[in-house]
């Protein structure tokens, strides 16, 4: 296998991982967690569960960064960037710095806090916030995919 090959099939394992996680937590986990008995469950519940993928996330969200920059380069692919049939590729940039920024600056240094304050004043209104952020998340992310593959396969709108 050569170096492209192999970093295209990191690039997509990686985004199955992390994207497909992100899908996880929206439609599953935040669901059972929001039907939970008491507030106190559901934010515990939250907490050990997502806690464990936001590692997952992390180390996903540098490989598809890596793989992906690598391809760029590799196949000197930059001028797709100034195509605008080729939207796709500025979405996956997009995507990515957006998680990107979330898992590695706001989380640390904003969001934890923001989380622990909410949910003692109002658990089941961040929950709501956390879901909807995360169906925003989910849809883009979704979108990009599916954009991603259509165009690296040929199709344009």
């Amino acid at each position: 296998m050569d170096d492209v090959a192999l970093a295209r099939a990191i690039h997509v394992a990686a985004v199955v991982l992390w994207i497909g996680g992100v899908g996880f937590v929206t439609t599953v986990l935040l669901p059972a967690v929001r039907a939970s008995e008491t507030p106190e469950t559901r934010v515990a519940l939250f907490e050990a569960l997502e806690g464990r993928f936001s590692w997952q996330a992390r180390v996903t969200t540098l490989l598809t960064g890596a793989s992906g920059l690598y391809l760029v380069e590799a196949l000197d692919a930059w001028e797709r960037f100034g195509d605008p049939t080729q939207w796709w590729m500025h979405a996956m940039v997009l995507v990515w710095l957006l998680f990107t920024v979330a898992l590695f600056v706001a989380e640390p240094l904003v969001l934890r806090r923001w989380y622990a304050r909410a949910t003692k004043e109002d658990p089941d209104r961040a929950l709501r916030l956390i879901a909807r952020l995360h169906v925003v998340a989910l849809t883009l992310s979704l979108v990009t995919v599916l954009g991603a593959v259509a165009g690296s396969h040929g199709f344009s709108p």
